[in-house]
């Protein structure tokens, strides 16, 4: 029986919709005569390449590194955009409809483990009103998932071993890769049908977050 659950937010409790990157590598392709997709692909290889780098003491804020990539995108494309102004906060996500229900039937410590800046994530909970036990972010760690520093500062805070919890997300290299390296099991949220690469492989494999909670009995 797993004696806590580690859990991502974006995409697994709130909706992640990508609206405004995808404004934005729109606007980036109408300038430069390209597809968005291509431009989409671009922006992320270089986001997450940036974000591979942000650790210890050169760890920059998610918000930093989503404008300075932007930036470099538009420019690699040849031309020029506002990229404070394009992302710039925006309304809060919506739940996901199984989230609430899920936290409500747990009967152990929850701990959200997320790559968000803490100020932004902090204004979400707060706005559809979840408590949970721990929050960890990557601010708080200086790291992004799927380093480790994030799930060993959450197994600290809950004062367990990788083997009494269990990760639930829906990134197969942040949550799945990330938590899986260190011995952690893993559920695969796999929102919208998405598939788990062959290469990975997760302990569960779930459509829902309620559909896990026959295993805490």
């Amino acid at each position: 029986m797993y004696r806590a659950v580690l859990l991502d937010v974006y995409g697994t409790l709130l909706r992640d919709d990508g609206a405004w990157e995808a404004e934005a590598a729109a606007l980036i392709a109408g300038l430069a005569g390209v597809e968005p997709d291509v431009v989409a692909a671009e922006w992320s290889t270089r986001l997450w390449a940036m974000a591979d780098h942000a650790h210890g003491t050169d760890f920059r804020p998610l918000a930093d590194l989503n404008r300075d990539s932007l930036n470099e995108t538009a420019t690699h494309f040849g031309v020029r955009v506002d990229a404070r102004e394009l992302s710039r906060p925006r309304p809060h996500p919506s739940l996901f409809p199984d989230s609430l229900p899920f936290l409500a039937a747990l009967d152990v410590p929850v701990c959200l483990v997320s790559d968000a800046d803490r100020d932004s994530l902090m204004a979400a909970l707060d706005h559809h009103r979840i408590t949970v036990d721990g929050v960890v972010t990557s601010e708080d760690a200086r790291a992004y998932k799927p380093r480790p520093e994030p799930f060993l500062l959450a197994l600290r805070r809950l004062d367990l071993a990788p083997s009494h919890v269990i990760h639930v997300g829906d990134s197969p290299e942040c949550d799945v890769a990330g938590a899986g390296a260190l011995g952690i099991h893993t559920a695969f949220l796999r929102r919208e049908g998405r598939p788990l690469p062959a290469h990975l492989t997760a302990t569960h494999t779930i459509d829902s977050l309620t559909a896990l909670l026959p295993i805490f009995g």
